[in-house]
This record gives structure tokens, C-alpha cells and sequence, in this order.
């Protein structure tokens, strides 16, 4: 199957980034490379561009686009949390911009072997990167009942998380739930069929929920946007496209505490913390896509822009 992707928000994010013909530029969720190829196309023979994502067909799809850009084009199969070490072994310390698009991509939904669909009957699988063992039919059949009900309601944000994650335990009782028709056959019956009619697909929520926490989302969003912040030269812009609320709010959250990191007291009439602002939030509300986007791509719907700007 073909690597495709459509980028969402492409022309607010190139444009938020600031380019610099000479400047470094990370994407730290290549994908198919649709934002990548828009920041080659602006960078001169002295501008370098690294690529970085833990699936081995983006990799390959890029790989392919991004070719007419040669030498100044590296690509690195790796997960963005490790964009630190990732920089230092090609020599680099500091960036010019970085982009993440933390969606997942339009060939992994599609592409019905990857198990994140729940639009065909396929086994439980929804890994980002293949190399790793563990898969979503583990989580399915192995997580206690208390652990999945907080994983469904904490990350697919489902009202009916408590009853979802009681069935599968007694459907998993019977016999493993192997497939993605299996659980989705499960979360039918744990939903009343009023809210089913009205809402979109029952599983959605679910499927994220497992998606997200097989693949360590959250935590590596949370614990590496400091770091991409200190990777910054001064004037240097990141991006991050997110599509979901829970992303969102950890985006805002460490923009805010970079911009203005003071713990004193509000009683206090000078700061003695000592913590300087790293920089300031460039995007006051989230940059949301126009409605002809949407309309040309429905996956768009959700995402939301958020743009940080390094000041030493």
C-alpha cells in the first residue's frame, strides 16, 4: 500500500515557522514528508533539514519525496524523544524550528494490517513502530478491568469507560479479543443504542484510548517538550500540531511555564526564584483549520496549531 498523508495546517505551520534559507529544521513526525518537502523547497545549499519517525514506511515515503533535496536532507528512524541524541549524532546542537504533526497519519489508519482501524475486522495491533513487541491485543486481554476503565476515560475521555472496560473483561473471560471487530463487537454492547445512533463510531474513543497509551503518547510528549524548547537557537520556532484536547493542554501548559517559569509567591515584589522565560508563546489561541480544509480533508477537523518563539 502507498505511503499517503494529507498535512494538516501546512500553510499556517510553514508560515508560523519562520523559515530561514540557511536555517536547521527538524520534523520530528516525518510522516510522508508533506511538511518536510515544504521546508526543503525554502531552504538554500547552506540549510539542513532532518527528518525523524519510528515507521519504517514514512520513512521510505519520505525518503522517496524528499529526494530531490540531496545532501542537505538527513533521515533518522527514531521516535522524537530522542531528538536530543538524535542532533548530536549528526553533529548538531542547536535548530532553527521544529515541527511535530502528532496525528496519526492517513496510510496507518488506512492501511487495515496496522490495527489501528476500526473499520475492518483485522488483530489488535495499532504499533506506531513495529519494532517494538508489545501490541494493543496485549492491553485488550491483559490490562486489569481498573486499568482499563482509567485508560479509556482518562485518554479516549468516554462517559462509558467504566461499563466499556466490564465487558471486555467478561467477553476476554469467554475467549482473547484478537481482533478489532472483536472489541468493537464489545463496545456495541456496552453502549446504549440511543448514543450509538447519534455520536460517531462507538470504538473511536476506545481505539484512541489504546492507541495512545501502547505508544506512550502522552508521556513523551510531556517529557520532551523542555528539552525541543532548549534545542532552539535564540529566535528559533516551534510548531505542534495536536488533535485531541489532552495533547492540547500539555502543549499550553509547558509554552505558558516556559514563557513565564516564576514560582515565587504573587505577594513577592521581585522574583527570587532565579527562573528566567526561555521565550513566549507566539500563538495566544490555538491555530484551527479553515473550513475548506476541512472540507477537503475531515481529519483536519480536530487538529490545533500551537507556535512557541526561543529567546536566550
Amino acid at each position: 500500500m502507498e505511503f499517503k498523508h494529507q498535512s494538516v495546517l501546512l500553510d499556517e505551520t510553514i508560515e508560523y515557522l519562520n523559515i530561514k534559507p540557511g536555517g536547521i529544521y527538524v520534523d520530528g513526525t516525518l510522516g510522508g514528508g508533506g511538511h518536510a518537502y515544504e521546508v526543503c523547497r525554502r531552504l538554500d545549499d547552506s540549510g539542513h533539514f532532518i527528518g525523524i519517525d519510528q515507521d519504517a514506511a514514512a520513512i521510505e515515503a519520505a525518503g522517496k519525496r524528499l529526494k530531490p533535496f540531496g545532501d542537505k536532507v538527513d533521515i533518522v528512524r527514531s521516535n522524537y524523544a530522542d531528538m536530543k541524541q538524535v542532533l548530536y549524532d549528526l553533529g548538531i546542537e542547536k535548530v532553527d524550528g521544529i515541527v511535530l504533526d502528532l496525528g496519526v497519519s492517513s496510510y496507518q489508519l488506512d492501511n487495515a494490517e496496522r490495527g489501528f482501524t476500526y473499520r475492518e475486522d483485522v488483530p489488535l495491533d495499532m504499533r506506531m513502530d513495529q519494532r517494538q513487541s508489545r501490541t494493543a491485543r496485549e492491553i485488550v486481554n491483559d490490562y486489569s478491568e481498573m486499568e482499563l476503565f482509567h485508560m479509556i476515560r482518562d485518554y479516549g475521555e468516554d462517559k462509558f469507560a467504566k461499563n466499556i472496560a466490564k465487558h471486555i473483561v467478561m467477553e476476554r473471560k469467554k475467549q482473547p479479543i484478537e481482533t478489532t471487530g472483536q472489541l468493537i463487537e464489545v463496545i456495541d454492547h456496552a453502549i446504549p443504542a440511543k448514543v450509538r445512533a447519534k455520536s460517531g463510531h462507538p470504538a473511536k474513543k476506545t481505539f484512541q484510548a489504546i492507541r495512545i497509551e501502547l505508544n506512550h503518547e502522552l508521556e513523551v510528549l510531556n517529557d520532551t517538550l523542555d528539552t525541543m524548547i532548549d534545542l532552539l537557537n535564540d529566535g528559533g520556532r516551534i510548531c505542534i500540531i495536536t488533535f485531541h484536547s489532552l495533547e492540547d493542554r500539555i502543549v499550553k501548559t509547558i509554552y505558558k511555564r516556559n514563557e513565564n517559569p516564576c514560582i515565587c509567591p504573587p505577594s513577592f515584589p521581585v522574583c527570587t526564584c532565579g527562573r528566567r522565560s526561555k521565550g513566549k508563546v507566539i500563538t495566544r489561541k490555538p491555530v484551527v483549520p479553515t473550513s475548506e480544509e476541512i472540507e477537503h480533508n475531515k481529519r483536519a477537523k480536530s487538529s490545533k496549531l500551537r507556535v512557541f518563539e526561543r529567546h536566550e
